[in-house]
C-alpha cells in the first residue's frame, strides 16, 4: 500500500484547519475573526487567504474536520463488532468518551453549527443538516440489519429510534454545556442505553 505524503501546501492547509477548529467551535462563525486565526497559527492574512479563498471556505472545512473527529469516535467503538445491539451501544460509549473533550473545545460541533447557522449561514446550515441525515441513515441502517438478523424486536421503527437517539444526545449536550451540569448529558446517555437494551430480542424488563 502506497501512502500519500502531504505536500507543504497540504500540510499548511491542514495546520490551519486543525488550529482554527476549536476557535470556530467555541466562538462560532460570526465571532471568529481572521485576526483570531492569524494569532493562533502565527501565519499572515495573505497565507490564510492563499490557502482558503475566504472565511466561508475555511469555516466549512473546519466544520467537516470537527465532525470527522466525532464520527471517527463512533467508528472506533464499532471496530470488530458485528451485533446490531452492540454497534448501537457504540454511540453512547463514544459520547461518554468524547464528552469532556467536546466541552473543552466548545461543545458538539453539530449542535453549535445548527444553533448559529439557522437563518444566518445557509451553507453551514446545509452541512449540519446533511450530517444529521447521514447519522440518521447510519443508525437506521444498523437497526434494519438487526431486524433482518432477528437481533432486534419486530415492529421497531429504525428511523424513529435514530431520530430519538440524535435528539437526546444533542438536547442533553446543549443543556449540559449551557448549565455547566454534566448530569444532563450523563442522564441522556443512560437513557439511550436503556432504549437500545429494550430493542434486544433477549431483553427482559
Amino acid at each position: 500500500m502506497i501512502c500519500h505524503e502531504l505536500t507543504k501546501a497540504e500540510r499548511t492547509r491542514q495546520f490551519i484547519i486543525e488550529t482554527a477548529a476549536p476557535i470556530f467551535n467555541k466562538q462560532g462563525f460570526a465571532g471568529t475573526s481572521l485576526s483570531d486565526i492569524t494569532d493562533a497559527t502565527g501565519l499572515t492574512k495573505g497565507s490564510i487567504y492563499g490557502n482558503f479563498k475566504n472565511k466561508d471556505e475555511l469555516a466549512l472545512r473546519v466544520y467537516d474536520y470537527n465532525v470527522s473527529l466525532v464520527e471517527q469516535a463512533f467508528i472506533d467503538e464499532m471496530v470488530g463488532v458485528t451485533s446490531s445491539i452492540e454497534r448501537l451501544m457504540g454511540y453512547p460509549r463514544a459520547y461518554r468518551r468524547l464528552y469532556r473533550d467536546l466541552l473543552d473545545k466548545g461543545g458538539c460541533p453539530l449542535l453549535n453549527t445548527l444553533v448559529e447557522a439557522d437563518d444566518t449561514h445557509e451553507k453551514l446550515l446545509k452541512r449540519a443538516v446533511d450530517t444529521i441525515d447521514r447519522w440518521k441513515k447510519t443508525i437506521a441502517g444498523i437497526i434494519q440489519k438487526g431486524l433482518v438478523r432477528g437481533e432486534i424486536r419486530t415492529g421497531t421503527d429504525p428511523f424513529r429510534i435514530a431520530e430519538l437517539m440524535i435528539s437526546l444526545f444533542e438536547g442533553g449536550g446543549l443543556l449540559a454545556k449551557a448549565t455547566g451540569d454534566k448530569s444532563y448529558a450523563l442522564a441522556v446517555m443512560d437513557h439511550v442505553e436503556s432504549i437500545i437494551c429494550s430493542l434486544d430480542v433477549s431483553y427482559r424488563a
